[in-house]
């Protein structure tokens, strides 16, 4: 029975009951206007907080303005403990209507909110839509909040049972949005804190208080919409991450720890769902690497790596299941991976195994053969599994590669021989497949280990954990890239000792019949063949191995080949800046830019193999150089090879992709198209070569030795279609080459055909040809039915979309059909898959002989850019003409520097001669920045060009092949090795002592400079007469110790030359001719280098005294002028280093004297 809303509340004064829909309510004044019901109160704290009265508001009539506006604290605001139970009893009070009366004038004769007897609001509670209960004007006083989200307003039903009188002791959650409605429209401030903070005596005002910290409610809805997980930290989702551990529980710090792995307890697996299982597992193992999991046409990151997606890439993050997660779509996976492993981030990629129709497929063929075990949990999922992890040192695909260089990855064994240094080393170019081993003993200064560094460069390292020494950990972090790769492997378990890897090869069966010659010459090298095993083993971890070692491309190296090539140490490479300039690591200036014309990405690699390893022997070295002047002469065959070879993808690195498998069909057919274009162009230059001298030389050679590739490629112009291959991106065999494809091909067409007849059957009961099969997303072949016909569409159809002209159904002999045909299609993706792994089979039949014409195809690359490098040495340039003397010599006449042709017009060229008929080493004086180290390196850089076969940019060039080259150039320190400027001097220099010969050229740049003037003056000169007395090679000595002319002013194999320049002494300026002259440098001219910088004159000045005092009181200036006075005589002193050669005679030590040392003893002691 309905009651008026004035009618107070009698027996039940706590019941809340809804108002009729016949109360009238119009607007928002007649809801304030209604008159509360009668209730008892509780007395309320009193309140500090001021709030602004209402009574000045002009929207509320004089009828709501007498009400007392003091609401009564709703259930949901916090109170103290104290008042809990008083507030749980308290009733509506004649005031401005709290959630509780409002709602209680508003729910007459309908069912209450709760049920007799239910304690709380939250157990049986019917949501009220305010909204909908009030009219229309009261719709803009609705505002919403936070609430809304998470409890949403149904529509009421009215009950048939009697409304209970009993009040819960709680309102409802619209209680608490109604008073913040309420609140807004009176421009109240939102009460975040209990209602006591509302009181506010006009009379009696006091001071602020401060108010109490909110308590949140228990109430799951009064936080708000649930905290999504990216928005929480991983920590606290996964405890287990808090204090991460490797997989065998060592934390952070431990000797022992891996990062790479991560420990997950076992209870926390009973938390994941089967989805998480799934990452996990693999996650754990790869807990450093960047784990690509594939999610339908999505790469997905998680966790960690979804943090480090979003944080460099901006990559969105949100969620999937409890992780943080970001994506990336299939199609531009490449693209992201490139970007990550530029960062030096290691690369997994988790591939599914089946598509969903496979799964259900998979699964119906279990349930058909009433599979023993169980479906679990983890069954129901797709199937995924690791597929590769890339790294920036193992990256195989031409895509992702950054450029045609070759890429190494490097495992190093290091141990002890006869206490000398050893080492055993593996690497591998994971691109082409191609294996080096070596295993050899080094000096203490490790020069054949830094000679290997500095000539691969390794990207990526596989060290035995505490198996390195300092020394050597110094030159690989001196001479790699920061964005090398350091991988430590534990010691047994994954860097393998020797005979486990021989086991290893064996078990694995990657060689079936024999092994190669190399390994097989190797097994009982213990340091080789663990460097071995630790490389195998990490590849096996990348899922490449397999892949990699069948191909069988071993092959033995020698960092330093002295028997036949021009040694070039690693400092040596360093600093004549043969692959890097000195300025910022690039390749601008240096020789390997001027001398790479290459047009093939293998060519450019085997060049680079050429300058590392100059020749030595005079017949091959004037061979290439025939090819070279064949070339340029005839530019025919030059220019042919250029055009027709300009665009060839990298063969080398594709047949290793046909090989492993993992070739893609546009790549394949680029293989093809590549080997039938050296194979045209082979028959281009056959037809060149017309005289019958050419086919004799080099080039003819080279191009006669290229295999037959016509026949093998006859087979392939028809086995597949090329069109399809580039535009699909399959390969579609002929019609007769693969049975099973055809097969699955007809079964297809077949479906194909019934669906078609079943369209015209219903066109014709429709009466529509406008009738037909459409795709809408993954629903295929939904028959579409215009508008106009669609009421003759049976009634067992179901209607699967629609547009306004349109309907678009399935029914149950379509959808057979449909299953049918989605089915087929999923076996005959197997089927192509299947079929181009028998192809890259197939084809990988004749690996040699396509490798074969590879490597001869790069020869001839080669050769041709070193006769385009000759032709654009610009005039003079010659070729060198190489002696057989025994006597060392080295005449170069108006010699230029290489490099520098096309940075400087007007190079100022100069005459070297070092040996033969004058001596051997040049005692190279002058001012500071005069040129004197242009002058060491242009030398040594003219002399790998000679060696390597190609023109020198000079008037005439003749020398005796060098066997060596080293180098004392710069000054530096190495600090973490407790290693001093001068400590690497002299390092350096023992090194020049202990491996130069007569036919070395040795370069010596201001040694004993890091030392005291004394002390550098004494090694200097000690070390130059060890060169030139007793080891007898050429060179340069460049130096500021002027005295040193005057110690060696009689030694025959010295000759004292300088830089000349003009000196204004007024100015103090220098004017540097760079020409080299007979003669020792009057001074170094520091003060006047000193004033051109810019250095205040008052220093400069001071300096210039402190100088001439010093000179003044200076034995060795004495000696030096005595010998420049050629009016007086003096006593001459004779020189020490004579006197030493004398002891030792008078020693009898014959190890300290050679005959050339002799025989420069004596002229030495004729000229006194």
């Amino acid at each position: 029975m309905a009651r008026k809303s004035s009618t107070p509340a009698a027996s039940t004064p706590t019941t809340l009951k809804k108002a009729s829909s016949a109360s009238g309510q119009k607007n928002i004044q007649s809801f304030f206007n209604k008159t509360p019901s009668t209730a008892s109160t509780v007395k309320l704290p009193a309140r500090t907080s001021p709030r602004k009265p209402l009574a000045s508001r002009p929207n509320f009539s004089a009828t709501t303005s007498t009400i007392s506006l003091t609401p009564v604290p709703s259930s949901d605001a916090p109170v103290p403990e104290d008042l809990e139970d008083t507030k749980a009893s308290s009733h509506c009070t004649p005031s401005l209507p709290s959630p509780d009366c409002a709602d209680k004038r508003q729910t007459q004769d309908v069912q209450p909110i709760d049920g007799p007897g239910t304690p709380s609001r939250r157990a049986k509670s019917k949501k009220i839509n305010y909204v909908d209960s009030d009219s229309e004007d009261v719709d803009d006083f609705v505002a919403p909040d936070d609430s809304d989200e998470d409890v949403k307003p149904t529509k009421r039903k009215r009950s048939s049972k009697p409304p209970s009188r009993k009040r819960s002791l709680s309102p409802g959650i619209e209680d608490e949005k109604l008073l913040s409605r309420r609140r807004i429209d009176l421009n109240v401030p939102d009460a975040s804190s209990t209602a006591t903070q509302w009181t506010f005596d006009p009379e009696n005002p006091q001071p602020l208080q401060p108010r109490s910290a909110n308590i949140q409610s228990k109430r799951p809805g009064a936080l708000g919409k649930k905290q999504k997980p990216h928005t929480i930290e991983p920590e606290k989702r996964y405890p287990w991450l808090d204090e991460e551990r490797d997989i065998d529980r060592h934390p952070k710090g431990h000797p022992d720890y891996d990062p790479r792995t991560l420990y997950i307890p076992p209870l926390a697996w009973n938390n994941f769902t089967a989805f998480e299982k799934q990452y996990w597992e693999i996650k754990q193992k790869f807990w450093d690497t960047i784990v690509f999991f594939k999610k339908g046409k999505f790469y997905e990151l998680y966790e960690k790596d979804a943090t480090i997606g979003h944080q460099l890439f901006d990559l969105k993050l949100t969620d999937r299941v409890n992780m943080r997660m970001v994506g990336v779509p299939e199609s531009s996976l490449e693209m992201w991976a490139t970007q990550f492993v530029a960062k030096g981030f290691k690369i997994a990629r988790v591939d599914q195994r089946e598509t969903a129709l496979g799964k259900d497929m998979r699964e119906r063929d279990e349930k058909d053969e009433k599979s023993k075990n169980k479906q679990t949990k983890k069954d129901s999922i797709i199937k995924r599994e690791l597929a590769c992890v890339l790294t920036a040192g193992t990256l195989v695909d031409g895509a992702m590669l950054q450029d045609d260089m070759s890429t190494w990855c490097v495992a190093i064994k290091e141990s002890e021989k006869d206490e000398k240094p050893a080492f055993g080393i593996a690497f591998v170019d994971t691109a082409t497949g191609q294996f080096h081993v070596t295993e050899f003993g080094d000096d203490d200064g490790l020069t054949r280990f830094e000679t290997f560094v500095a000539q691969t460069r390794p990207r990526e390292l596989l060290l035995e954990k505490g198996g390195l020494l300092v020394k050597t950990l110094r030159i690989l972090k001196n001479n790699t890239g920061p964005t090398t790769i350091w991988n430590y492997l534990k010691p047994g378990k994954e860097f393998w000792e020797g005979h486990i890897t021989a086991k290893e090869i064996e078990a694995s069966e990657y060689f079936p019949d024999k092994w190669p010659k190399v390994l097989e010459q190797s097994k009982d090298q213990e340091l080789l063949m663990s460097a071995l095993g630790a490389l195998i083993q990490y590849l096996r971890t990348l899922m490449i191995e397999r892949n990699l070692v069948t191909m069988g491309k071993f092959e033995a190296y020698d960092p330093i080949r002295k028997a036949s090539s021009l040694v070039l140490d690693g400092q040596t490479l360093i600093n004549l800046e043969i692959f890097a300039n000195s300025f910022d690591g690039g390749a601008e200036g240096t020789l390997f830019e001027l001398l790479n014309r290459c047009v093939t990405p293998f060519g450019k690699r085997m060049l680079k193999q050429w300058v590392c390893h100059p020749l030595l022997d005079t017949q091959k070295i004037n061979a290439r150089l025939d090819a070279v002047d064949s070339l340029n002469a005839d530019p025919k065959t030059r220019d042919r090879f250029t055009v027709q070879m300009g665009k060839m993808p990298d063969l080398e690195r594709l047949i290793s992709r046909v090989h492993a498998g993992t070739c893609r069909a546009p790549e394949f057919l680029r293989v093809l198209e590549g080997f039938e274009q050296i194979d045209y162009t082979m028959s281009l230059l056959r037809e060149g070569q017309g005289k019958k001298s050419d086919g004799q030389g080099v080039i003819g050679q080279l191009i006669a030795a290229v295999p037959d590739l016509e026949s093998r490629l006859e087979y392939w112009k028809k086995a597949f279609d090329r069109q399809k291959a580039k535009e699909a991106g399959i390969l579609v065999p002929e019609r007769g080459i693969e049975e099973d494809f055809d097969e699955s091909q007809d079964y297809i067409e077949s479906i194909r055909e019934e669906l078609d007849q079943l369209l015209r059957t219903w066109r014709k009961e429709l009466g529509s040809s406008a009738v037909c099969f459409r795709d809408n997303g993954k629903e295929i072949m939904q028959l579409e039915v215009p508008v106009k016909v669609a009421k003759k569409v049976p009634s067992d159809w179901n209607q699967m979309s629609a547009t306004q002209a349109v309907k678009r159904y399935y029914f149950p002999e379509l959808r057979a059909l449909v299953r049918r045909l989605q089915e087929a299609q999923e076996t005959h993706s197997q089927i192509v898959k299947e079929v181009a792994g028998r192809f890259y089979a197939r084809f990988d039949e004749n690996y040699e002989i396509w490798l074969a014409a590879v490597k001869l195809v790069a020869q001839l690359d080669c050769l041709i850019s070193l006769a385009k490098a000759s032709a654009s040495m610009g005039q003079p340039a010659c070729r060198p003409q190489f002696v057989d003397e025994e006597r060392s010599v080295m005449e170069f006449k108006d010699l230029r520097h290489p490099c520098l042709l096309d940075k400087v017009d007007n190079f100022i060229p100069n005459d070297i001669e070092l040996g033969g008929d004058t001596a051997n080493i040049t005692l190279l004086t002058g001012a500071n920045a005069a040129g004197k180290s242009t002058v060491l390196r242009m030398t040594c850089v003219a002399v790998i060009l000679a060696q390597i076969g190609c023109y020198v940019p000079c008037e005439s060039a003749r020398l005796t092949p060098v066997d060596r080259i080293m180098s004392r150039l710069g000054a530096q320190d190495h600090i973490f090795a407790a290693q001093s400027t001068f400590f690497v001097e002299l390092a350096e220099t023992k090194k020049i002592l202990t491996e130069a010969s007569p036919r070395s050229l040795v370069i010596l740049d201001e040694l004993g400079r890091g030392t005291s003037s004394h002390d550098g003056v004494a090694v200097a000169q000690a070390v130059l007469h060890h060169l030139a007395s007793h080891i007898g090679c050429l060179g340069y000595f460049a130096t500021h110790y002027h005295s040193l002319s005057v110690e060696f002013n009689h030694h025959p194999q010295i000759v004292s030359k300088r830089m000349q320049i003009l000196v204004d002494d007024e100015e103090r300026r220098v004017t540097f001719m760079y020409k080299l002259e007979d003669g020792v440098a009057e001074g170094s001219f520091g003060m006047h280098c000193a004033s051109m910088c810019g250095i205040a004159k008052g220093v400069i000045d001071r300096a210039e005294e402190a100088a001439r005092e010093w000179e003044h009181t200076s034995r060795i200036s004495q000696k030096l002028k005595s010998k420049q006075d050629d009016n007086i005589e003096h006593d001459r002193d004779t020189p020490l280093g004579i006197l030493s050669d004398l002891a030792a005679l008078l020693r009898e030590d014959k190890a300290e004297q050679s005959s050339g040392g002799l025989d420069a003893l004596l002229k030495s002691i004729e000229a006194l």
